[in-house]
């Protein structure tokens, strides 16, 4: 039996086959939608989110442990995202190859200099787990990283509970059914959001939805859109296009776009350098950051959330600082890194390069922006380039990239993966499950922390070869 599934069901080729053709019907029914590459800015055509057949049950202790750390990591990304110090001496090596994270860094500095204007910040931040499983040691829940800014899929996870439940009663799982808990992101993201609205304190401000030029994923958007609007809560949604051409701050600022207040400035677009296509991109999204309103994420909390930033926490007496006198806190999240190691060049580079050399079929290479992707095996750039080439290559200098342990995961080898394309198969795919249970929400002020929620969050599929 994998999966709590029974090996003579996953061996039923016909029973598998009409599983798949319910389970396309029950996404599109409960709204697991996405545009199709053809036409991203049209929902005149749509087809249903990549998703797996059958749900992967995660071991109750390890769900929550990830539930009990999640108040640990809000509480360490909000200190960081305060301490202009800290990110810098943890961000220097980078700033000083990647142009990218030197832009967003310089801006971090112009709204130091200013004056921080806001003293709410709202964060909305998904912590990425896996669960590893070494040859020689016992399953251990490990953290592959906290997304600060755009975390996605808070939308359409809250309805696959109820995709997977009626494959499995088809299936004539009942029993299995009814183990899969209520799961609704979309209601705790746009209750915190509905709360930094409040505290802005304008009842004629909007929440704006800072979005992308393409917008394939928009419906996972639109589930927290509609909870806004349940409570009368006027959302719009503008490109960085949008705010440069209309966009300005008054007197007090307080930015206006298309003549709207906006009291939050929710980015769900930002975080990659072909987000900004000008200047006057970075122009706008240096005039959110200076204004009155609400930002989610503030310019802090997004560097906060880099790979690099998670290195250095990795780093022996670096938690403490942050978590002085809090022993316990400090194993409870230590408990969870997976483990990063610097590409800088120097000793500790050199030190890192050998040890992945040694062993190539234990660490991949991995960017450490945000939506980096690039995930490549150690073992296929020692086979074919070397590292440093292989950085270069993909416009990324090495320091700017990571040596990541890979996790060993204990998902069996197989699994029945919908892929979403629009031709709509079913395949049998070779993946890592990767547990992503929480999405954690603060809203926070200089004062008093205004609202604190843990909320479920889905389980990501990535596949590999």
């Amino acid at each position: 039996m994998a999966h709590g599934i029974p090996s003579e069901l996953l061996m039923n080729t016909t029973l598998i086959n009409d599983l798949a053709a319910v389970a396309k019907d029950a996404a599109l029914l409960q709204g697991v939608l996405m545009r199709i590459k053809d036409s991203p800015n049209s929902s005149e055509v749509v087809s249903y989110a990549p998703f797996t057949l059958f749900p992967s049950p995660v071991p109750k202790a390890f769900f929550l442990q990830a539930m009990a750390v999640q108040p640990h990591y809000n509480t360490l990304v909000d200190k960081i995202s305060q301490d202009p110090d800290f990110l810098q001496e943890s961000l220097a090596s980078t700033i000083a190859v990647d142009d990218f994270t030197a832009r967003l860094f310089k801006i971090h500095q112009l709204v130091l200099k200013d004056g921080r204007l806001q003293s709410i910040v709202l964060g909305l931040n998904r912590s990425d787990y896996m669960l590893d499983q070494k040859e020689d040691g016992p399953m251990s829940l490990k953290q592959i990283e906290i997304n600060t800014i755009a975390a996605s899929f808070g939308g359409l996870s809250s309805r696959m509970p109820d995709v997977h439940r009626h494959i499995l009663q088809v299936a004539g799982q009942v029993e299995v059914s009814q183990r899969i808990l209520d799961n609704n992101p979309a209601f705790g993201l746009a209750k915190a959001v509905a709360k930094a609205w409040e505290l802005y304190g304008s009842k004629r401000a909007v929440v704006m939805f800072l979005v992308e030029e393409n917008q394939r994923n928009v419906l996972d958007q639109r589930f927290i859109e509609n909870e806004l609007w349940k409570r009368n809560i006027v959302t719009i949604r503008k490109r960085f296009e949008d705010v440069s051409e209309s966009g300005k701050l008054d007197q007090d600022k307080r930015l206006f776009v298309d003549c709207q207040e906006v009291a939050v400035v929710y980015f769900r677009n930002g975080y990659m350098p072909h987000n900004y296509k000008s200047e006057k991109d970075w122009d706008a999204r240096l005039m959110m950051e200076c204004s009155l309103a609400v930002k989610c994420p503030d310019i802090g909390t997004h560097l906060a959330g880099t790979k690099k930033v998670q290195q250095v926490l990795a780093k022996p007496g670096v938690l403490e600082r942050f978590f002085p006198d809090q022993p316990q806190v400090v194993e409870q999240v230590r408990a969870t890194f997976a483990g990063l190691y610097t590409l800088d060049m120097g000793a500790e580079g050199d030190k890192t390069i050998a040890m992945a050399l040694a062993t190539p079929d234990r660490f991949v290479l991995k960017p450490q922006r945000e939506g980096g992707g690039l995930i490549v095996s150690a073992l296929a750039v020692c086979l074919h380039v070397p590292w440093h080439w292989l950085a270069t290559s993909s416009g990324l200098h090495p320091t700017s990239c990571l040596i990541i342990p890979e996790i060993r995961s204990s998902t069996p080898a197989t699994h029945l993966r919908i892929s979403g394309s629009e031709n709509g198969c079913m395949d049998a795919c070779r993946i890592h499950s990767d547990l992503v249970p929480v999405f954690v929400i603060s809203l926070l002020s200089i004062q008093f922390c205004a609202l604190e929620q843990v909320e479920a969050g889905l389980c990501k599929t990535i596949s590999y070869n």
